[in-house]
């Protein structure tokens, strides 16, 4: 479900009232724990952060007009979805959040490369997410983005 907002406020004025809550508490553990750098917009129908032009001016790869994502956040259909790219491309860091995850919740990990999803808002572990959101600046993404991209 991609939504037509064009600003992180709009879109969450589009959330189901249900999901509202969590959403308003996601962006700010999120936008707290950020390293400085990353930017938020509104991409691919969610909300997310990613490096802007300014700090990294070849954009993403599959679109260079578009800036290097990084995280987003998306009310689907049937869940609430959490995108982290860092986890996708660094091993050690899935392996870190699997376990932390583990501990932080009572509930089995749903996830796909970079989508965690959560069926109930209340199943979200908000300072996990937040410390998840830490563990990357900008400088050191653009270098595991960059070193993927020569393989």
């Amino acid at each position: 479900m991609q939504s037509k907002a064009t600003t992180p406020d709009a879109y969450l004025a589009e959330i189901p009232e249900e999901r509202q809550k969590a959403f308003t508490r996601l962006r700010a553990v999120i936008k707290k724990n950020l390293p400085k750098g990353f930017q938020e917009t509104m991409g691919y129908g969610m909300l997310g952060w990613s490096v802007p032009h300014s700090k990294y001016p070849a954009g993403y790869h599959c679109n260079p007009k578009d800036p290097l994502p990084f995280m987003g956040i998306a009310s689907q259909k049937n869940f609430i979805a959490v995108y982290h790219m860092g986890v996708y491309a660094d091993p050690a860091l899935l392996k870190w959040f699997t376990a932390a995850h583990a501990k932080a919740s009572g509930k089995k990990l749903d996830m796909g490369k970079s989508c965690i999803r959560y069926k109930k808002p209340e199943d979200i572990p908000f300072e996990l997410i937040g410390e998840l959101a830490s563990k990357i600046t900008p400088d050191e993404w653009i270098a595991i983005y960059e070193k993927i991209l020569k393989r």
